[in-house]
């Protein structure tokens, strides 16, 4: 490829970072306009930049769905009722209010993607935190960060898990006595820092419970209705892939979207008009520049460039090159998304290990159906838990911290670049820290 599409594709990629990161430009904008420079320079033609976007249509897919569908529900005034209860629950307490957010937050992680868990709770604790009286911000966030540390916990918890662990043929049962103890540490570090993280919050005691406002359901019939859908879409999310014919979690979702929509528009609850007006159209918009830009350095040769230098740089030392992974892999995740990010990194990791004579290069079919070498997977591993915990450092590193941050603008508040940077780089760099110990632990010693 020509050198200085490499080059342009870089660029533009670091200018909308750096547009992201000082809020000059609107995020969505800034991704946007980066989007439109590879076509206009003719870096990618529109057509490539289309199949860039179609080739994640099944992330599109599934947060347009999840959006709809939470949507749909709002006149019923479910959200504002839970939050109530929670608060009650939580006696009026921060400190049982940031560890009740961990605990909601966690199961639903290990078996759920962290964006559509983000997506399907963080509509409470706006109402949550008015009742308490707190920013909710810094509420989202924390949520974000145990979403994203939760898809540690299981096989299919987070994308990027997914793509490593079928790219080596790790079982989810095999994952569980292997990697699960990683997602529990995890889990336990962001729990840890809540005291010094969310100080004011832990602190905050709400004497007065009886003054609380105590919204009423509206339209019980419908929101009957609407739980059993929902609960039936929560079951295929889980189940629906390993069914005789595979129904993937982005169709789930969308069957769900429509059947909210012919449900409300039947129970003239709210119009069809109404509820499409209000999806989150900037966040899918920035998610699908992001998918081009991505494309952009993929296309030019630029992640594998910058794989290969790493590769170069790890030798044979399994040990160093494990660990030297997990904090490269962590901080690029931290800007770059973890999923186009393992995609890139996985052919070339297996190439690698080929290459310092740890397997044959039977492992590069794609028919390949066998384990890899027990001393090779450690390299997997440490990627695997960089690419994720990565996500928890910056605004952009996961999908899950977009959507918080679109959810944030629809109640009036901006998550801006520097205010999650101020939470999410010392949870990142301690996360870091300790998966490497886990890492060193469990598999190099």
């Amino acid at each position: 490829m020509e050198n200085w599409q490499a080059i342009a594709s870089t660029i533009t990629f670091l200018t909308v970072i750096f547009f992201v990161m000082t809020e000059w430009i609107h995020l969505t904008i800034a991704a946007f306009l980066g989007a439109l420079i590879l076509v206009f320079t003719n870096v990618l033609t529109l057509n490539e930049a289309i199949g860039y976007i179609g080739n994640s249509y099944s992330t599109i897919a599934l947060f347009f769905g999840v959006m709809v569908l939470v949507r749909a529900f709002e006149p019923t005034k479910v959200f504002e009722y839970l939050a109530t209860q929670i608060v009650i629950l939580a006696k009026g307490q921060g400190k049982r209010l940031l560890l009740g957010i961990v605990a909601i937050t966690t199961p639903i992680c290990a078996f759920l993607p962290n964006a559509t868990t983000v997506m399907l709770l963080a509509p409470l604790i706006p109402p949550i935190a008015e009742e308490v009286g707190v920013n909710f911000v810094p509420l989202l966030i924390l949520m974000v960060f145990v979403a994203n540390s939760a898809g540690l916990l299981t096989l299919v918890g987070d994308p990027a898990t997914f793509i490593v662990g079928d790219a080596v043929n790790v079982s989810f049962i095999d994952y569980l006595a292997r990697l699960s103890l990683g997602g529990v540490v995890a889990v336990i570090t962001v729990v840890a820092m809540l005291p010094f993280l969310f100080r004011k919050i832990w602190h905050k005691d709400l004497e007065d419970l009886e003054h609380l406002p105590h919204p009423k359901i509206n339209h019980p019939q419908v929101l009957t209705l609407g739980i059993v859908l929902i609960a039936g879409v929560l079951i295929f999310f889980v189940i629906g892939e390993m069914l005789p014919i595979p129904i993937s979690p982005a169709a789930v979702a969308l069957l769900g979207a429509a059947l909210a929509l012919l449900l409300s528009h039947h129970s003239k609850i709210d119009t069809v008009n109404n509820i499409l007006r209000d999806v989150d159209w900037s966040t899918l918009i920035f998610f699908m520049s992001i998918f081009v830009l991505i494309g952009g350095l993929e296309k030019t040769g630029v992640v594998t460039s910058l794989s290969g230098v790493l590769a170069a740089i790890l030798g044979k030392n399994i040990a160093l090159g494990s660990l030297a992974l997990l904090f490269f892999v962590g901080i690029v995740s931290s800007v770059v998304p973890n999923i186009p990010l393992v995609v890139a990194m996985v052919p070339l990791l297996k190439q690698y290990v080929v290459n310092i004579g740890l397997a044959s290069p039977a492992i590069l079919e794609k028919s390949f159906t066998g384990e890899l070498p027990a001393e090779a997977l450690p390299l997997f591993y440490a990627m695997m838990f960089g690419a994720t915990l990565g996500g928890n450092g910056t605004l952009v590193g996961a999908s899950s911290n977009i959507v918080a941050a679109g959810i944030a603008e629809q109640h009036g508040r901006r998550i801006s670049f520097k205010t999650f940077l101020k939470y999410g780089l010392p949870v990142m760099a301690v996360q870091l820290v300790t998966a490497a110990i886990y890492v060193t632990i469990r598999f190099l010693i």
